[in-house]
């Protein structure tokens, strides 16, 4: 496969028809083809989406766990076909353990988009156990589409008439100025050209406390030196990327606090929220950073994780 694809992956799950929904949107506004990968094992955890018609065998000799594997993939293309009648859509099925599929598509795609299990009880944006690791391990980006997608989530459209346009929520971009990673913000600046939307981009920082005093609260002049420092510095990263993509509206937020918990609030009104990774490339393991960590457990937009080294 040529690596100018999206990529969606597919189970049977009400997540992953969401994911493939998301993707279609988004090889769309790219003008790229759409990938549709299945990966399957006799037994596996998405067997458990499949119906149980009591026989062991089906149609034409293939046992029912195959049967119903191959009509995954096959039943989300052509739904995706009948919404988007002009979008490419290839589909493969490709038999063996799920995370190393779906790293193996990584590998080939613009970007591979998943399921989520949504916002559960435990009011978590939840990456399972075939997800995590991918996000972790992928050397491409991945994005997180949870079940049940807010309407927000829609392009939506403007005017009357000829003057009828599309309009998307902003797209947001958690940066970290100790290493604003040019692979993070290209592609963020990108998702908003290609959506024709704005661009959010937020950097949470903190005064320095050391040894119990904190300069912040005994002198708040110095504080607000730091903040327009802060503000200074992200103006400065951000500039030489406003000249390549002149049409996007840019909003800079140099907020103090957490940063995650400011991208949480962020992604209440986003399209796409999207924030870095650093590569890794230990064989075990599924540490993603602690604003990763904490975007992914808690958004109430797709989450896309671009890694960088």
């Amino acid at each position: 496969m040529s690596r100018r694809l999206v990529i969606a992956a597919v189970d049977g799950s009400a997540e992953s028809r969401a994911a493939a929904r998301w993707a279609a949107r988004e090889a769309l506004l790219r003008g790229l083809p759409l990938h549709i990968v299945h990966a399957w094992q006799e037994w596996s955890p998405g067997s458990v989406h499949a119906p149980f018609t009591g026989a062991d065998t089906a149609p034409g000799g293939t046992t029912v766990t195959q049967h119903w594997a191959e009509r995954v993939p096959r039943d989300v293309a052509e739904r995706l076909r009948e919404d988007h009648p002009g979008l490419r859509i290839g589909v493969e099925q490709v038999f063996g353990r799920p995370v190393e599929v779906l790293l193996a598509a990584a590998n080939e795609a613009e970007v591979l988009v998943l399921g989520s299990r949504g916002l559960g009880a435990l009011g978590g944006f939840l990456a399972g156990s075939v997800s995590m690791p991918v996000i972790a391990h992928a050397e491409r980006p991945v994005v997180l589409v949870r079940a049940g997608e807010r309407a927000e989530d829609e392009p939506r459209y403007e005017g009357g008439g000829e003057a009828r346009r599309v309009r998307h929520l902003d797209v947001v971009l958690g940066l970290d100025l100790t290493r604003p990673c040019d692979e993070v913000i290209e592609y963020a600046f990108a998702a908003a050209a290609a959506r024709g939307a704005g661009l959010r981009v937020v950097h949470g920082w903190n005064t320095p406390i050391m040894s119990g005093y904190e300069p912040a609260a005994a002198d708040p002049g110095h504080g607000v030196a730091m903040g327009l420092r802060e503000a200074s510095a992200l103006t400065d990263a951000l500039r030489p990327w406003r000249g390549k993509f002149p049409d996007v509206d840019v909003k800079e937020q140099c907020v103090v606090g957490r940063a995650a918990d400011h991208l949480v609030d962020a992604s209440k009104d986003a399209s796409l929220l999207i924030v870095g990774r650093r590569v890794r490339r230990a064989a075990l393991g599924t540490r993603i950073g602690p604003v990763t960590h904490a975007v992914l457990h808690h958004a109430a937009a797709p989450v896309a994780v671009v890694p960088h080294l």
